[in-house]
């Protein structure tokens, strides 16, 4: 097993007044800041790494996505130690239908709340495998041999109709007004090896920096609060926020 050296950043950007992402690294939790950590996976039962964007559209996306991470980090580290992937799969389903009602019924409390909603995209470690989630447009890229691919599918108009390019209509998120949320879980536990970088985004560092700049930045050895930094200079129109995560040779 290797280490993880872990970068993270989440900022406000350039025209947003406020920031609606959040990041969970751990059990730490990321906005306008940054973070670096490194984790030894060598002996740990689960990790986690997660990033929510708050839905732009609605009012109070801060406050979802920080509800999100912050309820998904407590049922992520008292789930028992040893399910099968499919036990996994479903605890996650229900833990996603049990926080879209908290999600709902925030809004019926507080009308600021209303329709507020959020995506969601992580990568866990969990009985020495590892998963990705996703649920909306964030972004997951692996690197592998200095060629980044995206191993999550946006949940985006554009991809249900088979169009590559971002689009900012969602089809699926937690919360806002989404009727049937789902999370995608794929075990990407053969897609890792020692020397990858994994990359976590919101579309504010997508939309703002193509692939192939990601790809360069990150061979070039870019911290995450560097990436969002040149998602700023190319404009910055969203909130930007990002995990890079290299897998690292455990320290002797």
């Amino acid at each position: 097993m290797f280490d993880l050296t872990i970068t993270a950043a989440s900022n406000t950007g350039c025209v947003r007044e406020h920031n609606e992402d959040m990041l969970l690294v751990g059990d730490r939790f990321v906005r306008d800041d940054k973070i670096e950590m490194q984790v030894p996976l060598d002996g740990v039962d689960r990790f986690l790494l997660a990033l929510a964007d708050g839905m732009g559209g609605h009012r109070s996306g801060d406050v979802a996505s920080s509800e999100v991470l912050h309820n998904l980090q407590f049922f992520f580290s008292d789930i028992p130690a040893q399910l099968s992937p499919g036990s996994l799969n479903e605890a996650i389903c229900e833990w996603l239908s049990s926080i879209n009602n908290i999600i709902e019924s925030r809004g019926h409390v507080d009308p600021a709340c209303q329709g507020m909603g959020t995506t969601l995209v992580a990568l866990a470690y969990y009985d020495r495998q590892f998963y990705s989630l996703n649920c909306g447009d964030s972004r997951l890229y692996l690197m592998h041999e200095g060629k980044l691919q995206q191993l999550t599918t946006d949940h985006s108009l554009n991809s249900l109709i088979g169009n590559p390019e971002h689009c900012s209509i969602i089809t699926n998120c937690i919360g806002g007004g989404c009727k049937n949320s789902y999370i995608d879980m794929v075990q990407c536990t053969g897609d890792l090896h020692l020397g990858d970088t994994v990359l976590i985004c919101s579309d504010g560092l997508s939309d703002m920096l193509d692939d192939a700049t990601l790809q360069r930045l990150l061979i070039e050895g870019c911290s995450a609060e560097a990436l969002c930094l040149a998602a700023e200079e190319a404009g910055g129109y969203d909130n930007v926020s990002a995990i890079v995560a290299r897998m690292t040779a455990t320290a002797q």
